[in-house]
Formats: C-alpha cells, structure tokens, sequence
C-alpha cells in the first residue's frame, strides 16, 4: 500500500534533527536539564505533539542517569490514562536519539502563572488542586509515586484544567533501577532528589518516602496559590531542608486573613511533618477539597434564593399597596358619583 503522508512544511531551518521514529519535529518549545521537547507532527494520527528528546552527555555515569531517569518517565506516565495527567503516545531510542512523544498542551504552567502574577481565587485554587490530587489519587492506586509535585510540573490549560506532567522521578513498579543506589531514599545532586522548595520532610531527610509525600507536596503548592508565599525560604540548601523537615509554617489564614480557616486547614494537615497526621490517601485529601467547593455551592444558592425571596416580597409589597390605592382611587370614584346625582336632585 502506497504512504500518502506528508511532511509538514513550516519546519524551522535552525533544527538539529527533522525528524524522529514517525514524528516530524516543526520547532523548539521547551527546554530543561534532562530533555529538549519539540512541537512535533504525527502523520498517521494527523495530530500535534510534544516530543521530548534526552539531551546528550559526554559523561558516562551522568549519561546512564539520564537515560535511566528518561526512560522511567515513559513508563510510569505511559500505564497512567487520567484527564489531568499528561498522555503519553510512545517512546523509542533510534538512530542515537532517544525521545518521548506526548500529548501537546496549550498554556502555561503553574510556576510561570505565578512569576508571571497571576492570583488564583480561593475557588479557582480548591478547583485545581482538588483535580491534581484526583489525579494523584489515581496514579497511587496504579503504585506510580510522582515524588516531585510542584507548580513546574502542574500545567494549565487554557480552561483552566490542570495535567500532571514530568514523571522522570517518579517512582513505578516497571522503572529502571540503578541498583549501585539506596533505592529507600531519593537523591537530589547526589543527595536528595526532588525540587527542595516543595519536597516533603520525608525527602527533606533522605528517608523511605510513599505516597504521602505527594499529599505534602500538594499542600505546599495550595499554600503558594493561596498566599503567594512559599512556605519555606531560605539561601542555603540545607538551611532549606532543615526548616521543611522541623520547622511548622504559619497558616495560610495568618499570612492571609481573608483565606477560610476550613480551606486553611486543609493545606495543614496536607503538610504535616508527620506523614500518619496528614490525609491519608490524595484521594482523601481530593474528597475534602470537594466537601469545601460543596459548601461554597450552597452557600451560594442559599444567597442567591434569600435574595430572591427579598425581592420576592419587596414586588408583593408593591403589589399590595398598588392594590390598596387602586380600592381608595375607586371608593373615591363613587363617592364622587353619588355626591353628584343629590346635589342636582
């Protein structure tokens, strides 16, 4: 059978490569220290995508990380079909060249949102991260562990959906082991692994992490939508990871009153230190977000009918004293008409 696919032809001139397996490469779109991703075409599907291909490394050691860390992604994301987690389409090593192909998404995510001073409501926060932690709550009943949750790796849509991207930590029954390493603990620069702003204590501690880390991680990214503030800062690395693993933050309420303390502590008990007095699944933590938005829905529709119920009453009042006036206007009327008739009789 003859192919009658055809190569796209608003491809850049400045790339390294045109092509990949079946997927014609038309511009770069992203780049970060694992991966350069491409918007790319599929021309069997006749669809966009987003292709990931493994930067390279003259090192050895670093190259074998990174492809070990590129190929887990594909897999842990890969047994994972949720509307908020990214979809991947295939993933191969050709030529040299190794490459994930991906669902291609239209927005921003949530790290640029926020640089870029985007304010997020209180409902529009329960909204997005009750989805992430649905999605989460998926990904654990399938045994994948993110392990490094944050705004980077939240991705908004133009209608305001959230998808859960970058799984090249995560932590899956199918992932490649380099068995030379403590597989208990996660590494970061040979230490700890995970972004340290938004690692739980857990982490913070090189400690056996589960899926509770993630819960935590979700609450430190709900108390940056709410407040705009991190809830730990500091220069120093270990500074940094002393205060996540012992230190407690301030509410979100007390760095911003006008926050529900309800809402508050949700994001509370999401971060406790302890990962047995935080929820004890996302899914719970998912089920509280949607008993809040539940509340706010009536409380809603309460305000609404009061206020209709008001109006309501202010018309038949009207109503009424029209009516009244209309009675007096017509006992007016025959007063008026029998007056009339005896004073000419």
């Amino acid at each position: 059978m003859q192919n009658n696919f055809t190569a796209p032809t608003n491809v850049s001139a400045t790339l390294p490569i045109k092509r990949v397996g079946r997927f014609y490469l038309t511009e770069k779109i992203g780049e970060g220290t694992n991966g350069t991703v491409y918007l790319g075409h599929d021309p069997v599907i006749d669809r966009d995508v987003a292709i990931k291909i493994l930067n390279t490394s003259n090192n050895a050691a670093d190259k074998k990380q990174r492809e070990q860390q590129f190929i887990n992604e594909a897999r842990a994301a890969g047994r994972l079909s949720h509307p908020n987690i990214i979809t991947i389409y295939d993933a191969s090593s050709e030529g040299g060249t190794t490459f994930i192909a991906m669902e291609f998404l239209q927005g921003k995510d949530l790290r640029a949102l926020l640089a870029d001073g985007k304010s997020f409501d209180i409902i529009e926060t329960a909204k997005v991260i009750h989805k992430v932690a649905d999605a989460l709550a998926y990904a654990h009943a399938n045994a994948v562990i993110h392990r490094d949750i944050k705004p980077g790796n939240i991705f908004i849509l133009p209608n305001q959906q959230p998808k859960v991207v970058d799984f090249g930590i995560a932590r899956a029954p199918n992932r490649l082991l380099d068995e030379s390493r403590n597989q208990g603990a996660t590494l970061f620069n040979n230490n700890i692994l995970g972004t340290p702003n938004y690692m739980s204590p857990e982490q913070a501690t090189g400690k056996q992490v589960s899926a509770l880390t993630d819960v935590y991680s979700l609450g430190v990214v709900m108390y940056e939508m709410l407040t705009r503030h991190k809830p730990f800062q500091a220069q120093d690395i270990d500074k940094l990871l002393g205060l996540i693993a012992h230190k407690t933050p301030k509410s979100p309420s007390e760095v911003n009153p006008s926050i529900p303390d309800s809402l508050a502590k949700i994001v509370n008990k999401a971060m406790q230190k302890n990962p047995e007095d935080r929820y004890q699944s996302a899914g719970e933590m998912a089920s509280a977000l949607e008993r809040f938005l539940e509340r706010d829905k009536k409380l809603k529709r309460k305000r609404g009918h009061t206020s209709s119920s008001a109006h309501a009453g202010s018309m038949t009042n009207t109503e009424n004293s029209n009516s009244w006036l209309s009675w007096v206007a017509v006992v007016f009327a025959v007063v008026a008409v029998i007056a009339y008739i005896f004073r000419f009789h």
